[in-house]
């Protein structure tokens, strides 16, 4: 009885200490590395730190904040509210499937779902959704057969 306690225990304690492949950084249409799409910058901070640099600026949709972290993170509050897109370029960053930065376009159509895939304007690039505003979409750009950038957003025009 004691040994198959220990085991037992010692099986969750491993469990607890393996790499939790599980929490995926990258949550396709919902965000990455603890930014997701409508936090606000306070709940973003509480997830990844102070940022290494902010920029503010002005677009076609109006005043924005961006925000750049380790790891290739960046985050961009569209009306300086809360967050409407976030992107990395890092290594470490993956789906709960393994795609991210450095796959491939056949990892990407295997691992992610309602994945389309198309050239536009010299650049390639695979997405969910539509594009429709309002819609939340991952984008995977990609370079030479690789994905070299992912973006999480809201689709405002």
């Amino acid at each position: 009885m004691k040994r198959a306690l220990v085991i037992v225990l010692l099986a969750v304690g491993a469990a607890l200490a393996a790499p939790a492949l599980a929490a995926a950084q990258i949550q396709v249409d919902q965000g990455i590395a603890g930014a997701r799409l409508g936090s606000t910058s306070a709940q973003v901070h509480a997830a990844l730190g102070r940022p290494a640099g902010t920029t503010h600026g002005t677009n076609d949709f109006g005043r924005y904040t961006q925000e750049r972290y380790a790891g290739g993170i960046s985050v961009t509050y569209q009306g300086s509210q809360t967050v409407s897109a976030v992107a990395t370029t890092g290594l470490g960053d993956r789906t709960a499937s393994g795609v991210g930065v450095g796959s491939t376009e056949a990892q990407a159509r295997r691992g992610v779902r309602s994945l389309r895939c198309e050239t536009i304007s010299g650049t390639r690039s695979c997405h969910t959704g539509t594009f429709a505003p309002g819609d939340h979409v991952t984008d995977f750009v990609l370079r030479r057969g690789k994905i070299v950038r992912v973006t999480v957003g809201i689709v405002i025009d």
